[in-house]
């Protein structure tokens, strides 16, 4: 009895480092805490370029095929 109360006592004792440490330090923690701050700032980037193409084709609408028509009579 003695030895299986030594052997626990030792297991607990060299595996408590292992549970001291933040699960917020976790390889894939970070990793995915990453890839979701880049798509962020990327639709964020997206969503201004979005806007900043509309402001502009509103601004300077024009029509492509002016100089292809004939001009208009008006003698009807």
């Amino acid at each position: 009895m003695k030895r299986l109360l030594f052997g626990a006592v030792a297991l607990a004792v060299l595996a408590a480092p292992a549970f001291a440490q933040k699960k917020d330090d976790d390889p894939l923690m970070v990793l995915e805490r990453e890839k979701k701050q880049q798509a962020e700032q990327l639709d964020q980037q997206y969503k201004r370029t979005l806007d900043r193409t509309r402001k502009e084709n509103e601004a300077a609408r024009s029509d492509p095929w002016a100089n292809m028509r004939a001009p208009k009579d008006d003698k009807r």
